[in-house]
């Protein structure tokens, strides 16, 4: 059997679309991989970060975020979408309509609840190895965020440290508890 290519994987994934099917589709060493819809945690911290993050480089026009919906193809043939993302405006000046042919400057993975942290972890420093500038892995369930560099040391950040990326977004910052969904306690 041969590999899967893009455009095996763009046929497959136009069929899961007429089938209503709700699956995002990467793919890895001619593989595809499908992954359902996240929880709604997992979804709720991309937004968080997302909104900050465009907050901050939609007005100093530095480039373009995107969510877990916006696919890249890397130098090495694959094809992943991380849950958030992020490009340069010197590197993509207009949006494209398919897929990014390219590394973007950030990758960020959150982990759902049914993911196992050590493919997120592998997945990262693969990243940086294609060329990523920052990776970032989110663990929702232990509320931690671990920064990876292409020095090959990891930051974890937890509780009230900040998170900050000054070589793509200089002077942002964000203090990780910022991006733990909040609890609405009801009174009565």
């Amino acid at each position: 059997m041969s590999d899967v290519t893009i455009k095996d994987l763009e046929i497959v994934q136009t069929v899961f679309n007429e089938a209503g099917l709700d699956y995002q589709l990467e793919l890895e060493s001619g593989k595809i991989s499908v992954m359902g819809p996240s929880d709604i945690v997992s979804s709720e911290v991309g937004v968080r970060l997302i909104v900050a993050l465009y907050a901050w480089i939609n007005p100093r026009r530095l480039g373009r975020v995107f969510d877990s919906a916006g696919g890249f193809i890397l130098p090495d043939s694959n094809f992943k979408a991380p849950d958030v993302s992020f490009v340069k405006a010197e590197r993509l000046p207009r949006s494209i309509r398919y897929f990014a042919e390219m590394v973007p400057d950030l990758a960020v993975e959150i982990k759902s609840q049914s993911d196992r942290l050590p493919p997120l972890q592998q997945k990262l420093k693969k990243y940086i190895e294609l060329g990523v500038q920052v990776g970032i892995l989110i663990d929702p369930d232990e509320e931690t965020v671990t920064v990876y560099r292409p020095t090959g040391e990891t930051i974890e950040l937890t509780g009230d440290d900040i998170l900050t990326v000054p070589e793509l977004f200089p002077g942002w910052k964000i203090s990780i508890a910022e991006l733990w969904p909040p609890v609405f306690d009801s009174e009565e």
